[in-house]
């Protein structure tokens, strides 16, 4: 049997998305570009036919202006149903749109039977949960994180001219004023922290932002030589862990923009993604102070956490593995095939930004951990390890995904065009 579909009819229509899976053959049509949404409804559908408008190209570039709707070949798609329709015989085509949709051609005339969606069925659509996707949703690019309702669309727009301002304000705050004053004033802006502190031998303990500016560093005793193992959400990671602790941190990163890392007010080491040479680099740097280690290598938006590189259990018996959400309201801060150095900005451009620091119990990397837990496999059961305390405490899923998977679907190479222009 063949399913014939407007998309934009089940993009958050539980039930049709559960019918629309159940046919052989499943075609679609949108008044979206065809680019945008062919890769997903093919990957993660299974549709065979995607019909949509196509956009003008200019050099090489879309230049963002739509061809007309008559140039959407529906004819073709018309007779490609027509076919589908004889090859299924008795079974027949079934056709899902909106009055709309079956005002502006006769497609569905070849259809069996229609169902036309009306706008109080919209009202009672439900989203579609994330257990029930038909592929984990793990990456995906560009810098807006809200969904591009009219409404959503024309706030958004709204807030740009106000966002600049923001952003200058927030950043002048970050880089010029002391810790105990930049805090309470970033969280009066929108921008609010939270620590907390899990440890075996003391109780759950939870501080807002009021209460970490009261945490004075003692200058006297020696932080050196301790290295904290987080996921990796955005660029702020480091920062956010050194604001939690009171202290400066040193933070590694294997991608980060020349600008970002002028801009930063702790000091941040770019790896080269040589594993001996980050190794000396890193020990050198323990001799310095504490580090800030994200073994994944590149961020994750969704709930999942990359794979660990084995690289942080070599540098130090003893660990701290450190659990990091971060929620934002309009923008990303983060891109695989975008300009980094725009990273930074668009987190600070953001109405309001949360994130949440989670100090865990310490592992020992050349022992066990603190319940015993003896290490059998080297380093390699010692990172995997740490990867699952820390999704266990966030809930998020652990995958054996790496970088080089992220960059290859995101931007179409394996992550490493900087460190090798860096090495020439």
């Amino acid at each position: 049997m063949l399913a014939f579909s407007r998309c934009k009819h089940w993009n958050r229509n539980y039930f049709a998305f559960e019918v629309f899976g159940k046919f052989n053959t499943r075609i679609c049509f949108s008044g979206m570009p065809r680019v945008m949404v062919e890769g997903f409804l093919k990957e993660y559908l299974g549709v065979e036919v995607v019909v949509g408008r196509e956009i003008r190209e200019f050099g090489g570039y879309f230049t963002g202006l739509m061809e007309d709707q008559g140039k959407m070949a529906l004819p073709e798609v018309k007779r490609e149903v027509e076919l589908h329709a004889k090859q299924s015989g008795k079974n027949g085509v079934v056709g899902f749109g909106g009055l709309q949709a079956l005002s502006a051609c006769d497609i569905f005339s070849t259809c069996k039977e229609v169902y036309l969606v009306s706008e109080a069925d919209k009202r009672k659509w439900q989203s579609l949960p994330r257990s029930r996707y038909p592929k984990p949703l793990i990456f995906h690019d560009g810098r807006i994180a809200l969904r591009p309702t009219p409404l959503k669309s024309l706030s958004l727009f709204l807030w740009l001219p106000l966002s600049v301002p923001l952003a200058i304000t927030r950043a002048i705050a970050f880089l010029l004023l002391p810790r105990y004053l930049h805090i309470p004033i970033l969280a009066c802006l929108g921008m609010v922290s939270r620590k907390i502190i899990k440890n075996s031998q003391y109780n759950e303990q939870t501080c807002t932002d009021a209460e970490i500016t009261r945490q004075v560093a003692d200058t006297d005793n020696c932080f050196k030589g301790h290295v904290y193992v987080c996921n990796h959400r955005t660029l702020f990671d480091p920062l956010y862990i050194s604001g939690a602790l009171g202290r400066d941190v040193i933070a590694t990163t294997y991608s980060v923009s020349r600008v970002a890392e002028f801009l930063s007010p702790i000091k941040t080491i770019r790896l080269t993604r040589n594993k001996e040479v980050d190794r000396k680099k890193m020990e050198t740097l323990l001799s310095e102070g504490e580090i800030v280690v994200c073994p994944e290598g590149t961020t994750c938006r969704e709930p999942y956490l990359l794979r660990f590189s084995p690289l942080f259990a070599e540098l130090n018996p003893v660990i701290t593995p450190v659990a990091l959400t971060s929620h934002v309201g309009m923008f990303y801060g983060t891109t695989a095939s975008g300009k980094k150095y725009l990273d930074p900005l668009y987190f600070v451009m953001n109405p309001s930004a949360h994130y949440t620091v989670e100090i865990l119990d310490k592992v020992d990397t050349s022992n066990g951990d603190n319940l015993g837990k003896q290490w059998r496999n080297g380093y390699y059961e010692v990172a995997n390890y740490v990867q699952s305390k820390i999704g266990k405490a966030l809930g998020f899923e652990c995958t054996k995904l790496t970088r080089r998977d992220k960059y290859l679907m995101l931007a179409d190479n394996e992550g490493i065009v900087e460190a090798v222009s860096n090495e020439r």
